[in-house]
């Protein structure tokens, strides 16, 4: 079971025994909930609920100390907004648009309606509802965009790309048990590349490392395990390779990943698959830039090794 994490939000002055039944809720459930801490409000400033060691502290410093929190959400880690009738707030309002750029996941207990924030339409949860679908899930509510909110969804998630994207390739690498058989790798066929060859790979989560991310990916496209081997090469996207990004530094961090057998059982990202030795890969497959510059390293490392 995942551990989950959750930072509560919303209007303390309005709605502070509504916050305090659901962070009991989470609690007892086993969601950690990093903020607001336990206990009761001593003081209210400015729109700021006030604990008795807050009381001396400059409001912004209070507010920056709770945003902080954000950063040990983690993979598992959400932020949960307890808006009645679809009343926020300003200082919630101010945090929910730096958990959206921070990518944490949001969800609120209704509607919003006092200003016009775009959510997607799975993202209102009573809490009981909410923790009752982890503990069967084991994960959080995936997005669901509104057909007719397709627009809006893009521009949205524009807005919050990052100026820099990690991504972590897998050479998936299979050795026949007679070893003078040559070794052969994993290509699959995706939409993502055009509908041409390219290799297991994907986006480093936040608080995840390389390693986590190759292995993550590589089960979730193929529901194969491996071992990571040897690192191939890191490089910046190829600019024409047809998925370049203007305003966005794409890095591909690139490894060996070893795989003991060759049953693969794709997810949605890919539509086909195919078991081929890096020689016949580069001569005969159509293969998009990122994934044959990567290939063709491994090939001349594979050369360097047998003489």
């Amino acid at each position: 079971m995942a551990k989950f994490k959750c930072i509560l939000h919303g209007s303390f002055n309005k709605h502070f025994e509504e916050i305090k039944k659901v962070h009991e809720n989470f609690s007892k459930n086993g969601i950690d909930v990093l903020a607001p801490q336990a206990g009761e409000f001593v003081s209210f400033k400015d729109g700021f609920g006030l604990f008795e060691d807050e009381l001396k502290l400059d409001p912004r410093l209070v507010e920056l100390r709770y945003l902080n929190n954000l950063n040990k959400l983690g993979e598992y880690g959400f932020s949960f907004f307890i808006n009645p009738e679809g009343y926020i707030g300003k200082s919630a309002s101010y945090e929910l648009g730096i958990a959206q750029l921070t990518n944490t996941r949001c969800f609120f207990t209704d509607k919003i309606k006092d200003h016009p924030a775009y959510v997607h339409q799975n993202s209102v949860w009573d809490s009981d509802k909410l923790i009752e679908y982890i503990k069967v899930k084991n994960e959080l509510p995936k997005p669901k965009v509104k057909p007719s909110e397709k627009l809006i969804h893009k521009l949205w998630q524009d807005l919050f790309i990052p100026s820099s994207i990690v991504a972590a390739g897998a050479i998936i690498e299979y050795q026949p048990s007679k070893s003078y058989s040559p070794k052969e790798i994993l290509l699959v066929k995706t939409h993502k590349w055009g509908n041409r060859f390219s290799i297991v790979g994907g986006k480093v989560r936040r608080n995840e490392r390389l390693t986590e991310t190759l292995l993550r990916e590589v089960k979730e496209e193929t529901q194969m395990n491996g071992e990571v081997g040897n690192h191939i090469t890191t490089f910046d996207q190829i600019k024409n390779s047809g998925y370049y990004r203007p305003g966005i530094s794409y890095l591909f961090v690139d490894n060996i990943v070893k795989v003991k057998t060759k049953k693969v059982k794709l997810n949605s990202e890919a539509q086909e698959y195919l078991w081929v030795t890096p020689m016949d890969a580069l001569a005969f497959l159509d293969i998009e830039p990122n994934a044959r510059k990567t290939l063709e390293i491994y090939s001349n490392q594979l050369n360097i090794h047998k003489s």
